[in-house]
């Protein structure tokens, strides 16, 4: 459905004035944001997928694949020989110990091409699951045998696979049920932070700048952003992770604020997972870290004022 500009501003007035008297399921997203966590910025990974900018058009997937099973982020991930020369996100992996000012990284920072923004609750028509499959690709007018069907599918099968010891995992769909899941791990006092680069580059070198800084907390929720016609991302958190902004300056002069998180026991990963083939380090050795790309999100404590 199309909404005029008119219409648009009319419907969203009809639903704060909802919102006075309902629960927080049915609050606009901004508005609940507002309630939940006064005086927090949102990061531009958020702004960016904020309804109402509306799911234009039929989406596109790009990425890993529509063959792959896991995305990098995901520890039950297993890299095939190909994505070791051609994955571009084999730069974002790094040692902790590597995060240091005047390191040089060859990096490129990757944003997922599917801009589908999340779609507010009261429209979420079909429920997220792998048992309403067909039901979702008739919606969305997508032919069961295609290359978008296959990768719905596996972003499903994602989200619905296990956890792996000492993680809790969470896909969400709306902006609302990723705070709820963040503060129901984390508490109310946290902020979320995301990746910002100045313009879009190539693969580049990068130096790491003075001031990297690391977040409050061992515990953090990093939310990744999943290919789907409307924006869901894979939430999860472990309790051995540090997260932390690292100022980074290209070759080119593109400056960059971005969020690195380390993974302090890796020993559940799967061991051929990307990582561990692109450091050459085996499982629970050393903390990996990673940057996130920009559509990326990580919520951690806030810094306790003194």
């Amino acid at each position: 459905m199309v909404f005029s500009c008119g219409s648009r501003a009319s419907m969203e007035s009809r639903l704060l004035q909802l919102a006075l008297t309902t629960s927080h399921a049915v609050l606009p997203s901004q508005v609940y944001w507002n309630s939940i966590l006064p005086n927090t910025p949102k990061p531009k990974a958020i702004r960016d997928v904020l309804w109402p900018g509306g799911h234009k058009g039929k989406p596109v997937y790009v990425g890993i694949g529509a063959t792959a099973v896991s995305s990098p982020f995901s520890y039950h991930y297993a890299a095939t020989e190909d994505q070791l020369h051609v994955d571009p996100t084999v730069a974002l992996f790094f040692l902790e110990k590597d995060m240091l000012p005047g390191k040089k990284m060859n990096l490129h920072f990757i944003k997922n091409s599917n801009d589908a923004t999340f779609s507010p609750q009261s429209k979420h028509q079909i429920i997220f699951s792998s048992k309403n499959l067909p039901a979702i690709l008739n919606h969305f007018l997508v032919k069961p045998e295609s290359l978008e069907a296959q990768i719905i599918k596996n972003t499903i099968k994602r989200c619905e696979a296990p956890a792996i010891k000492g993680e809790e995992k969470y896909c969400a769909t709306s902006l609302e049920s990723m705070i709820d899941f963040s503060i129901s791990k984390l508490g109310t006092n946290v902020q979320a932070i995301s990746t910002e680069v100045e313009k879009e580059t190539q693969k580049q070198e990068y130096t790491v700048g003075v001031g990297v800084k690391k977040m409050a907390g061992d515990e953090s929720v990093a939310c990744h952003k999943e290919n789907y016609p409307y924006a869901v991302f894979y939430c999860h958190v472990t309790q051995t992770t540090r997260a932390y902004m690292v100022p980074l300056v290209g070759a080119d002069g593109t400056t960059a604020k971005a969020v690195a998180v380390c993974h302090i026991d890796t020993s559940e990963w799967n061991p051929k997972h990307l990582a561990f083939q692109v450091l050459k380090v085996k499982p629970g050795t050393v903390p990996i870290c990673h940057f996130l790309p920009e559509d990326h999100i990580i919520w951690v404590p806030k810094e306790i004022s003194t």
